[in-house]
C-alpha cells in the first residue's frame, strides 16, 4: 500500500488542511499524519469524519504521499498544487510564507 494523509478543506475559511500528528488539522503537509497500512488509513479517515461531524472540515479525503524523515510530500500534481499554493508566482501563496 502507497502511503496515504487526510487532507480536507477547513469548514471556517475553506484553506486546504491536512489530519495532523497531534489528531489537529494543519494547512502545513508536513504536519500531515500519515498512514502505511489499509487499517491506519481507515483509522485516519474515522477521526476526519469525526471532524466533519464537528463541522471543523468538509470533504476530507486520502491522498498518496512520501514520507522520508518527516518531509511528508504528495505524489499527484493536483494535491502538490493544493500543499504549495498557485503554480503561477512562487512568492505568492503560502509557499511564500513558508518554504
Amino acid at each position: 500500500m502507497t502511503t496515504k494523509a487526510i487532507t480536507a478543506n477547513r469548514l471556517r475559511d475553506g484553506f486546504v488542511v491536512y489530519l495532523a500528528r497531534d489528531g489537529g488539522w494543519s494547512e502545513w503537509i508536513d504536519d500531515a499524519r500519515v498512514a502505511a497500512t489499509d487499517p491506519g488509513e481507515a483509522e485516519l479517515l474515522a477521526a476526519a469524519a469525526r471532524a466533519v461531524a464537528d463541522a471543523l472540515v468538509v470533504n476530507p479525503y486520502a491522498i498518496e504521499v512520501s514520507d522520508e524523515g518527516g518531509a511528508v510530500r504528495p505524489l499527484h500534481i493536483k494535491e502538490a498544487i493544493r500543499a504549495r499554493g498557485p503554480t503561477t508566482h512562487p512568492d505568492f501563496g503560502k509557499q511564500a510564507v513558508r518554504r
